[in-house]
C-alpha cells in the first residue's frame, strides 16, 4: 500500500467523522425529541377535546382525529421503551 493512498484515506475518514458530529443527533436527542412530540400531541388533543365540550368552533372529527394521532403516538412511545428495555436485559445476560 502506498502512503499517499493512505493518507487520502485517513482524510475521509476525519471528514466522515466531522459529518457525523455536526449533522447526526445522537440517540437521546432523538429520544427526547419522540417525547416532546408526545407530550404536544396530547395537549392539542386535550385542548380541542375541552373546546368542542365547551362549545368552541371545532368539529367532532377534528377531536377524534386529533385523539387518535395522540393515542398512536404514545403507543409508538410506549413500543420503543419496551423494545429498549429489552434489548438492555438481553444486553445484560450476554456473557463476558
Amino acid at each position: 500500500m502506498q502512503i499517499g493512498s493512505l493518507e487520502g484515506v485517513l482524510a475521509k475518514q476525519i471528514k466522515l467523522n466531522e459529518l457525523d458530529k455536526n449533522s447526526e443527533p445522537g440517540f437521546n436527542n432523538v429520544f427526547t425529541e419522540l417525547v416532546d412530540s408526545v407530550k404536544t400531541s396530547q395537549a392539542e388533543s386535550s385542548q380541542l377535546l375541552q373546546e368542542y365540550a365547551s362549545g368552541g368552533p371545532v368539529e367532532l372529527h377534528e377531536v377524534l382525529i386529533a385523539g387518535a394521532k395522540s393515542k398512536t403516538n404514545f403507543e409508538l412511545l410506549m413500543e420503543i421503551r419496551n423494545k429498549g428495555i429489552d434489548m438492555y436485559r438481553e444486553l445484560i445476560r450476554m456473557p463476558v
